[in-house]
């Protein structure tokens, strides 16, 4: 690796670990400080520039599964679903969907 792109590298580090820290300091460790509901958008909002950035497209069936998941399940359950998934997206296999339908593993 070149000198500038560690150097660059090290910058965002630094930067990341700056906007951590600003963010702790201000709504708390693992932001204790915020209401459900705010944690609850925030997740809404990550989550969903994160899939703008994933490759591959999204099954027609999952609206109508998150449809299916609202309607249908108690709060407990769908906050358990989603820290599942998050633990998927952040350990798990990822598998993007081809324009022909097919997951595939990446």
């Amino acid at each position: 690796m070149s000198s500038a792109r560690k150097k660059t590298k090290r910058r965002r580090q630094t930067a990341n670990n700056s906007l951590l820290e600003s963010l702790q300091e201000t709504d708390g460790d693992d932001f204790s400080k915020l209401s459900k509901k705010d944690k609850l958008v925030l997740i809404s909002v990550i989550a969903a520039q994160l899939s703008v950035e994933c490759p591959g497209l999204v099954l027609d069936q999952t609206y109508s599964l998150a449809k299916q998941i609202n309607e249908g399940l108690p709060i407990g359950d769908r906050a358990g679903l989603i820290e599942a998934m998050i633990a998927q997206v952040r350990w798990g296999e990822d598998l993007a969907v081809t324009e022909g339908g097919s997951p595939i593993q990446q």
